[in-house]
């Protein structure tokens, strides 16, 4: 790995890094406010039965152990393996499409779709092995995650 693909890696990850605790911060005290308040944060919730929350919330948290391993494939320069990672995790895998398919909410299961495509897109690009295209794409996939939990909650 040169210092320039390192430096990149390295300063993607602190700005992920801070960005992810300056509005987790940001989050719990705006919770704690509205929960003082009785005011809602405006998000939509899904209204999921208790067994099938926690199977989204652990789909979810397995999603984001899949781009933690993303980025430290890349950070080894193994894009085969973050590729591999990619589509298999992330991927619209029939697993996946099936999953998506059985919400009830048209907004939530076609930003689910789209989050799958992405890290379809994400795989093939990442097989090209080009740091730049390939953060790119990873964060257009970050942003289909960003986007749902901004627009919904269980």
């Amino acid at each position: 790995m040169n210092i320039k693909q390192m430096v990149l890696i390295t300063g993607f990850l602190l700005l992920t890094t801070n960005a992810a605790f300056s509005t987790e911060i940001q989050h719990h005290k705006m919770m704690h406010d509205m929960k003082m308040t009785g005011v809602s944060d405006g998000r939509i919730s899904l209204n999921l039965p208790p067994m099938m929350k926690q199977h989204q919330l652990s789909n979810m948290r397995a999603h984001l152990d899949a781009i933690r391993n993303i980025i430290a494939s890349l950070s080894e320069e193994d894009f085969a393996a973050a590729s591999k990672i990619a589509s298999q995790q992330l991927g619209s895998t029939e697993k996946m499409m099936a999953m998506c398919n059985n919400f009830d909410n048209e907004n939530f299961k076609t930003m689910g779709l789209a989050f799958h495509k992405s890290a379809d897109k994400l795989a093939e690009t990442l097989k090209e092995g080009n740091i730049q295209t390939s953060l790119r794409a990873l964060k257009t996939t970050m942003n289909s995650c960003v986007s749902c939990h901004a627009t919904f909650k269980q």
